[in-house]
């Protein structure tokens, strides 16, 4: 059996190597953001497919039986190419998507539903903002007045960004000391975050709420409707071994 995961995520890592160990065929595939991914199991492929049917043709040519949609909540795009490459290459298709954040006591939570709308929100609620939505949707802050940026990511940003800004280079998984650490260095008022959920990053949650800071959080988009999805690891891969049978 050959399956396709759209990576780049801890829990398609985890996936191929959960799917490798028991013998399964596996074909990572990594959009090409990060500059030095961590080594995976099985086949590795770097880049995009050339939209929807880009998928599906590779998808025919390789005799995949079944993909994957491993990739981060936020990465839109190829999850509706997915959904519509498995329709017309008749392969299944499942989404691995941890779950959400979910507020409690104590949270100052601003849900906003993309990143142009938390843009227009930070200046309302602080001067010091960290910016941990990554470094590719920093045009929406670039124009906010009044208003200096940490911006925490893998590898260097590319304009256009703030021009009040620090750039922290850093890769998680992060821990609460280190967070509550670089809340008080940088005299932050502002967390802003996209809801990717997950432990790895959620330490800076903890960290504003002990400190009273207001967290701006864009909302994740929807699954495309038709598409099932698993939570975790251990789920997808139940579902590939029921494909497989």
């Amino acid at each position: 059996m050959h399956v396709l995961i759209l990576g780049g995520t801890t829990e398609g890592r985890r996936l191929a190597e959960t799917l490798d160990a028991d013998g399964v065929r596996v074909t990572s595939s990594l959009a090409g953001r990060v500059a030095s991914p961590k080594p995976l199991p099985g086949e590795v492929r770097v880049g995009g497919f050339g939209g929807a049917d880009g998928l599906a043709r590779w998808v025919r040519e390789h005799q995949v039986d079944a993909v994957i949609d491993a990739t981060h909540p936020f990465a839109g795009t190829i999850s509706f190419n997915a959904a519509r490459a498995a329709v017309t290459s008749h392969v299944p298709l499942l989404a691995l998507r941890r779950p959400g954040w979910t507020p409690v006591e104590g949270d100052d939570w601003h849900p906003v539903a993309s990143l142009e709308e938390a843009a227009r929100t930070v200046g309302r609620l602080g001067r010091r903002v960290f910016l941990t939505t990554g470094r590719m949707g920093l045009a929406a802050f670039a124009d906010v007045p009044g208003v200096w940026f940490l911006v925490r990511s893998v590898d260097p940003p590319e304009p256009p960004y703030p021009e009040r800004m620090e750039v922290l280079l850093d890769r998680g998984p992060f821990t609460p000391a280190g967070e509550r650490e670089v809340l008080r260095t940088y005299g932050i008022d502002v967390l802003v975050t996209k809801d990717s959920g997950g432990a790895a990053t959620a330490p800076k949650l903890a960290a504003a709420r002990e400190a009273g800071v207001p967290v701006v959080i864009v909302r994740r988009p929807p699954v495309p409707d038709g598409v099932p999805v698993a939570a975790t690891v251990g789920e997808a891969a139940a579902w590939v071994a029921a494909r497989a049978r």
